[in-house]
């Protein structure tokens, strides 16, 4: 089946934490009906607590008025009930990097969503588009879409077609992310870690290991490659920003398809994840946050 070429107008969005929350934020701002389902009522709380202050911080820097902020949040609305993306143009699946979890929401997308050329995207960064679109009935409409953190601020969007995807909903999904987001697209091959992860997470992994093996704090380690490098940040500040249960998560993946000593995760890190020291998400990480 191939896919008219329409222009996306509604767009859905499942999940609303840091990656759910910028998504609906850059979709709302290019002035697109946006609607994001949650699991439960604090899901959505949380959730609007995050756009709010991201918009309140792009007020605070001058990037947009009060007034354009109010008309932003005015574009979004919230469920908790999937049903209400049955009439989306273009949904967005943006759990928690956990493969059960994200192929059930694209089944039961699969059942809900009506439109017979509506898009269904993933923001994984390490999962095969196949073993998702493998969930639905439509995996000819199934692409991934990956975006970075912060998604307002980070302009690259990694897309992902399967070997199923059709080659029309590739180019809708690319002329959405450039055309109508602003967004930098780049085609990846669907392989676990894809492109971004695939060169960064071994880099990070080699990071923790030095602070495991005693070789330098995490501190002198960050100090290095700031310094030595011209690095924005430091890899172990870095892990820490995109949480470190999500780098344990995606270096499992990798580790699972390629079986490459780079990709294993050192036990340091995976103690960490073990007691919650999740980084900026949980106040703690390799570095203490107020």
């Amino acid at each position: 089946m191939t896919a008219p070429e329409t222009t996306v107008e509604r767009v859905g969005i499942v999940g609303c934490g840091l990656i759910g929350s910028g998504i609906a934020e850059v979709a709302a701002a290019a002035g697109l009906d946006v609607r994001v389902a949650v699991s439960r009522p604090a899901s959505r709380d949380r959730g609007l607590a995050l756009l709010r202050r991201s918009l309140a911080r792009s007020v605070a820097k001058g990037r947009r008025t009060e007034a354009e902020s109010a008309a932003l949040l005015a574009n979004v609305a919230f469920t908790t009930d999937l049903d209400d993306l049955a009439d989306r143009s273009l949904v967005i699946e943006a759990v928690s990097e956990d493969e059960r979890t994200k192929q059930d929401v694209f089944g039961r997308l699969d059942k809900i969503v009506e439109a017979d050329d509506a898009i269904l995207a993933s923001t994984t960064s390490s999962i095969p588009i196949m073993r998702l679109g493998r969930a639905t009935s439509r995996p000819d409409r199934v692409v991934g879409m990956h975006f970075f953190n912060p998604v307002p601020a980070m302009r690259l969007v990694e897309l992902i077609p399967s070997l199923a995807t059709d080659e029309a909903v590739t180019r809708r999904a690319t002329a959405f992310v450039a055309g109508t987001l602003g967004k930098e697209p780049i085609r990846c091959a669907d392989r676990t870690g894809f492109v971004v992860n695939t060169l960064l997470i071994p880099y990070l992994l080699a990071a923790v290991r030095m602070v495991e093996s005693g070789t330098a704090t995490a501190a002198v380690v960050d100090q290095a490659m700031v310094l030595g490098c011209a690095h924005p940040q430091g890899p172990l500040a870095l892990a820490d920003l995109i949480g470190l249960d999500s780098v344990a998560a995606i270096a499992e993946a990798l580790y699972a398809e390629f079986r490459e000593p780079l990709y294993s995760p050192p036990p340091l890190l995976s103690r960490m994840v073990e007691c919650g020291l999740l980084g900026r998400k949980s106040g703690r990480g390799f570095y203490a946050y107020p």
